[in-house]
């Protein structure tokens, strides 16, 4: 019976801080984890939107793998966009963070400033149009030309050869932000102290420092980037979109959120898209896990 009271006593203490936090878990339940089951329930249904919805089984899997020739491009150019803007991206951010943040304060300021700005303005990217444009007035063809490398002006967006090299870079510049940022404020906050004491400890080098002193006392920070790079990389579609037009030449820059798009939005074919969204849900969190594991690494 005291158990019961005990227990009973500490539910009824409780009670402000789950009505505090209430509101949010409603939110969450119905904008985050409802609309990911009914993803996962509508991936085995034909749905239109005209007809009712038909259980169909694994059939929008098997077309997904056996049916659908555009599939195996959309999974490659997303794979190889992920390792590219998500963990090179992860890693790059982090060293540029850790370099910066042994300058002075004016001058971290303003490189910080610098390597975020692309972030700040959502449509930066359209700088690269022009950069990259197909008559002799883009910038690269203009150089080429003046040079005399070309004699004429190159149909970038329009090759194969081309396209996914200028769209990784451009999608790789704008990917620094939020990782950047939050490394950056994570190493003003690592405590200076345990950098003496591991010195006393016999620590010489500034890459030890950086895998057993600087990343276990940034772990979630660290977690906390690693999360919204692989949200990042793996929703990539607005730059490929813009730059290279859809779909692409061959589908050469062709990605899992783009096929989404146009399978739901253009075919309106709800199931198949559904079945879609949840390959690219099971990408990420196999993404998510691999970073995890690798940041819990360190230390060690």
């Amino acid at each position: 019976m005291n158990k019961l009271k005990i227990r009973n006593s500490r539910i009824y203490h409780r009670i402000p801080v789950y009505c505090l936090i209430a509101p949010f878990l409603i939110l969450f339940f119905v904008f985050t984890i409802l609309p990911i089951l009914s993803s996962v329930v509508l991936s085995f249904f034909f749905y239109d939107t005209v007809s009712a919805p038909k259980f169909i089984g694994f059939n929008n899997y098997l077309q997904m793998f056996a049916g659908d020739d555009v599939f195996p491009s959309a999974l490659k150019n997303t794979v190889l966009f992920a390792i590219l803007v998500g963990p090179v991206s992860f890693i790059l951010s982090f060293i540029l963070a850790w370099m910066i943040n042994d300058f002075g304060k004016g001058a971290r300021t303003f490189l910080s400033f610098l390597f975020y700005a692309p972030a700040l303005s959502g449509n930066a990217y359209y700088i690269w149009q022009v950069f990259f444009s197909g008559d002799s007035y883009g910038y690269a063809n203009s150089l080429l030309m003046f040079l005399g490398l070309s004699t004429e002006p190159i149909q970038w967006f329009q090759n194969v050869k081309y396209t996914f090299v200028i769209v990784a870079i451009v999608q790789l510049w704008l990917s620094f932000g939020i990782a950047f940022l939050s490394n950056i404020a994570g190493l003003q906050n690592v405590d200076r102290e345990l950098y003496e004491a591991a010195a006393i400890d016999g620590v010489k080098t500034r890459w030890h420092e950086m895998w057993y002193i600087t990343v276990p006392a940034m772990k979630e920070i660290l977690l906390f980037g690693c999360v919204m790079q692989i949200q990042s990389a793996f929703s990539i579609s607005a730059v490929p979109m813009a730059l290279a037009g859809f779909p692409s030449v061959n589908y050469s820059v062709e990605t899992l959120v783009t096929l989404i798009n146009d399978v739901g939005n253009t075919r309106h074919e709800f199931g198949y898209a559904a079945a879609l969204s949840v390959m690219l849900f099971v990408l990420m969190l196999a993404t998510k896990t691999l970073m995890q594991k690798f940041i819990n690494m360190s230390g060690k």
